[in-house]
């Protein structure tokens, strides 16, 4: 419930807000530029940290009849005001080392003088400033609730700044933006808050106020003012004006304005004739003007541009995925009762992915003629003719229940049943985030507890919304229940005319497994990596397969079991060699050859070696790499062993680990070799090495399942802060 009330608190402050902040990040882009603009102008001075008040005043001295004073923009413009020898009054910018004259004052460009008059007031005046400053407080109050989103999203405000889960575009930049920008907009608002209070004298008013000190007649020498020490000793980067005296009475003395006080200065011995501290709230308005502008600091400027287009990215963004949640929460209608429906299907979506894939599996249900009923969980209750309580979840934060499952405990409790129901529980969440799949651990937990339901398969878990995960399961549950499930296969949104072309240069026969290697070459120039996946479409449905890569020698080698009923595996076994086929590469960059380790370790089993045998062939560094390898019989591996050979000779592969799971008793499986090398995995792991796993989603769940056990006995270490810190790669399917 809590994170409802802050999610909807956000989108509420983002919508009655959003025009307001719209106009003031467009404006802010175009003010942006000013300070850039004038830092790149010949009268902003970088070096006023070098430069005293003394040699400025008496280079001046020496040019000009009478100096009335000296300013010093925020944009460390100098300007000077100034009687000429030949009488004339003249302001100028002014080059402080010199004395020389720099050009005439310019005016503020038109477009600088529109945008600051829309970003301060709307060009309403007092009112304008009114609604400008609230609006500011309500984009500190979005980002406060958005930083809240965030900690709780990534499971903890420890792991605020770890790293993000790609599951939807707009989610992910929105997330990234939000961290990356949190400081920046953060004293945007703030500064700008200041700024509003100030204008409207909310804030303590500190008149500066001097120890009047009275000044005789002296007649001691008149020391040149290019002697003064406080002149001498300070440089012209603390000054904001100095202002000269109006005569040569002793009573008139300079004004210095600092940026943290106020002197008076007599005027002909230099000494400090009365000194005033500027308060915090003084200091805190010069520093809020700073901060909000960026004036002085081209590179501050930017970062305010920069923060100002992601305020318009977070605004499109923000409403995008709004609409995007609404729509993906649409439940489809059912067709039978509650009461009459034979399977019931409880979904527990956050973001609303979750209630795609269930769906899709309600759809196929629906298809194959049985009464299926799709719901939210937290409208649970009992169901007259149920047989089959399928519950879809997601994980949200550090384990807690999505938004629309929040009452399914407490509904669990108070629910029986006249009869016997079997469930399965699917686990939707990341394996990046502690508390992985943790809600949907919890609800297998309650229903084993209860006593009208007894389970149909354990529990599954699904990694990042892996489709062909969910394909397995389906496999799995249909299998166990006897009930053929056929999910809908969308057609990928492709123009089949722009596939690129690939020669085949080489197919080798099947072997007892019915898997086969197959070398391509693409017909013109094209960048690919082992990792990389390579995409079919068949004339027959135009569905598209997708392969891992291998690079050996510069061609693709796909490694591709042919199945009974396979559309793409049948077609690429009937392919010879010079056959041209057409498919299209896609980049694959969170599976590449690992560089910037030195030990490797590479998990698959049957064809999902394919992308390790071009990564051993990369290996031209000598860099350690460590195979381990399932499949059934020594023949399946025969197609492999002359590149496996060669690897090993070649010192490319450090160390080769095969599991055959149909020649040993009893059975041994990759994960069993794992662990087997336990002391050696940790040790890899502890040493900043990577593990790298490709092929088949239960392989996948067998091995994370050891690594686990293996990083937490050993390392007493959560298997997902290797994760974050990118040390497990995975390519699954």
């Amino acid at each position: 419930m809590t994170i409802s009330i802050w999610r909807y608190s956000h989108l509420l402050l983002a919508i009655s807000s959003s025009l307001f902040i719209m106009i003031a990040s467009l404006t802010g882009i175009i003010l942006a530029f000013e300070p850039i603009s004038n830092q790149l102008e010949p009268y902003a001075m970088s070096n006023l940290d070098e430069i005293s008040i003394a040699e400025t005043v008496e280079a001046l001295q020496l040019k000009y009849d009478e100096i009335i004073d000296v300013q010093v923009t925020n944009d460390d413009f100098v300007i000077a005001s100034v009687i000429t020898n030949e009488g004339d009054s003249e302001t100028f910018y002014l080059n402080p080392s010199s004395g020389k004259k720099l050009g005439e004052i310019v005016e503020k460009q038109a477009i600088f003088q529109f945008a600051t008059n829309l970003h301060r007031s709307l060009f309403l005046k007092s009112t304008g400033r009114f609604i400008v400053g609230v609006v500011s407080f309500l984009l500190f109050l979005i980002i406060l609730t958005g930083t809240l989103l965030i900690a709780k999203r990534q499971g903890g405000f420890k792991r605020f700044f770890s790293k993000v889960v790609k599951e939807d575009a707009k989610q992910y930049y929105h997330v990234q933006l939000g961290k990356l920008f949190w400081i920046p907009l953060a004293i945007i608002t703030l500064t700008g808050v200041y700024l509003s209070l100030e204008k409207f004298s909310l804030l303590p008013n500190q008149q500066v106020t001097h120890q009047t000190t009275e000044i005789t007649e002296t007649n001691s020498e008149k020391i040149p003012t290019s002697d003064f020490t406080i002149f001498q000793n300070t440089s012209l980067a603390n000054v904001k004006t100095i202002e000269f005296p109006f005569s040569d009475a002793p009573e008139d003395y300079f004004l210095l304005e600092l940026k943290d006080k106020e002197l008076h200065v007599h005027q002909y011995t230099g000494e400090i004739l009365s000194s005033y501290e500027f308060p915090l709230v003084t200091l805190a308005s010069q520093w809020s003007l700073l901060w909000h502008t960026g004036q002085g600091s081209i590179w501050w400027a930017i970062v305010l541009l920069l923060a100002c287009v992601a305020l318009l990215y977070f605004m499109y963004s923000g409403f995008a995925m709004t609409l995007k949640r609404t729509k993906k929460q649409f439940i489809p209608k059912n067709i039978y009762t509650k009461d009459d429906a034979e399977f019931i299907i409880l979904v527990g979506s956050e973001t609303g992915n979750t209630y795609r894939f269930a769906t899709l599996f309600f759809n196929a249900l629906i298809a194959n003629g049985k009464k299926a009923f799709i719901t939210s969980m937290n409208t649970f209750e009992a169901y007259k003719n149920a047989k089959h309580l399928i519950v879809m979840t997601a994980t949200y934060g550090e384990g807690e229940a999505p938004n629309n499952a929040s009452n399914f405990q407490s509904l669990l409790k108070e629910t029986s049943f006249d009869q016997k129901v079997q469930y399965s529980v699917v686990g939707f969440g990341s394996l990046m985030y502690p508390e992985y799949c943790k809600y949907a651990v919890d609800v297998d937990e309650m229903l084993q507890k209860h006593t009208d339901f007894t389970a149909t398969i354990p529990m599954y878990k699904i990694n990042n919304q892996s489709f062909t995960a969910f394909e397995d399961w389906i496999n799995q549950w249909a299998n166990r229940t006897e009930i053929p499930i056929v999910l809908q296969k969308l057609k990928a949104n492709i123009n089949l005319k722009k596939l690129d072309k690939f020669k085949v240069t080489k197919r080798s026969e099947l072997n007892e497994d019915d898997t086969f290697l197959i070398r391509l070459q693409p017909t013109k120039k094209q960048k690919f990596q082992s990792g990389d996946l390579l995409s079919f479409y068949p004339e027959k449905d135009f569905v598209e397969r997708q392969y891992s890569i291998g690079k050996v020698n510069n061609e693709i080698v796909l490694s591709v079991k042919k199945h009974k009923f396979g559309v793409c595996s049948s077609y690429l076994s009937q392919l010879s060699a010079n056959d041209i086929t057409k498919a299209t590469i896609k980049r694959n960059p969170d599976f590449h050859f690992p560089h910037y380790t030195n030990d490797i370790v590479m998990i698959a089993n049957g064809t999902g070696i394919a992308p390790f045998l071009g990564m051993i062939d990369e290996n031209i560094y000598a860099k350690n790499l460590h195979l381990f390898w399932g499949t059934r019989t020594k023949a399946s591996s025969k197609i492999y062993q002359e590149i496996l050979d060669e690897s090993m000779a070649s010192n490319r592969l450090t160390n080769l680990h095969i599991s055959y799971s149909q020649e040993t008793t009893p059975k041994q499986y990759v994960q069993d070799a794992l662990l087997e090398q336990q002391n050696f995995i940790a040790q890899v792991l502890q040493n900043d090495g990577v593990v790298m796993i490709c092929g088949s989603v239960a392989m996948q769940n067998q091995v994370l399942n050891v690594l686990d056990t293996i990083t937490k006995s050993i390392l007493e270490i959560p298997l997902n802060e290797f994760e974050n810190n990118e040390q497990i790669l995975m390519d699954c399917y």
